[in-house]
């Protein structure tokens, strides 16, 4: 082997040991994050921002604490009784509990008060789901828009997420999240559009939007 093939092959192996030394300081950094996370209760998530994905990420959410035999519920805000929702679909063969407001967009409504009654109802169940213990994990699609517009208190929905059983986890999900509501959660995700087909005139379709 002559010396080029050998400074080649100490090179390598000196790239290797360093990318070894840096693997294992990032594992020690992640096994004492591990050991330190001893609490166990239920999070409060927020996944907010003006990007797609937000619903889908809740849903999605969902759908692992099923798979993990966990008994769920959702209610959805906005979204209408007549718009056909792929995730539910499949949710509702685990015996979900599931409300929908019922309304649809309130830009389809164009009725304050009708707005105001149903996001009431949907209320009322949200109020029945988290005091519920058999329920393991919520998610409230869409929430943010009914303090945003002053249909439901914003007081009342931090009393209720207070005083929930203390091992049900609950996500809101939606755009324009009230700030005492993202400084009350453990987890926010904020979901930012770089680019959006709608915007390109790309209608929104079966499967990939809804």
């Amino acid at each position: 082997m002559n010396n080029k093939q050998t400074d080649e092959n100490n090179q390598g192996q000196s790239k290797e040991q360093k990318h070894v030394e840096r693997q294992q300081k990032i594992k020690a950094k992640v096994d004492e994050r591990v050991a330190k996370a001893t609490e166990e209760r239920g999070v409060f998530v927020v996944i907010t921002g003006n990007g797609k994905g937000k619903s889908t990420s809740g849903f999605g959410t969902i759908l692992r604490a099923i798979g993990h035999g966990q008994k769920a519920g959702v209610v959805q805000f906005i979204k209408g009784t007549k718009w056909e929702c792929g995730e539910m679909n499949i949710l509702k063969q685990f015996n979900v509990q599931h409300h929908v407001m019922g309304t649809g967009f309130t830009w389809e409504t164009q009725n304050t008060e009708t707005d105001k009654a149903a996001a009431q109802q949907a209320w009322i169940k949200t109020k029945e789901m988290l005091s519920d213990e058999s329920l393991d994990i919520i998610l409230l699609d869409e929430m943010t828009y009914m303090v945003k517009y002053g249909y439901i208190e914003l007081d009342e929905i931090i009393e209720a997420l207070n005083n929930r059983p203390t091992m049900q986890h609950v996500l809101i999900t939606g755009r324009a999240c009230h700030r005492s509501l993202i400084e009350l959660a453990d987890t926010v995700s904020e979901v930012q559009p770089i680019k959006h087909a709608f915007k390109a005139g790309v209608k929104a379709q079966k499967g990939l939007d809804w």
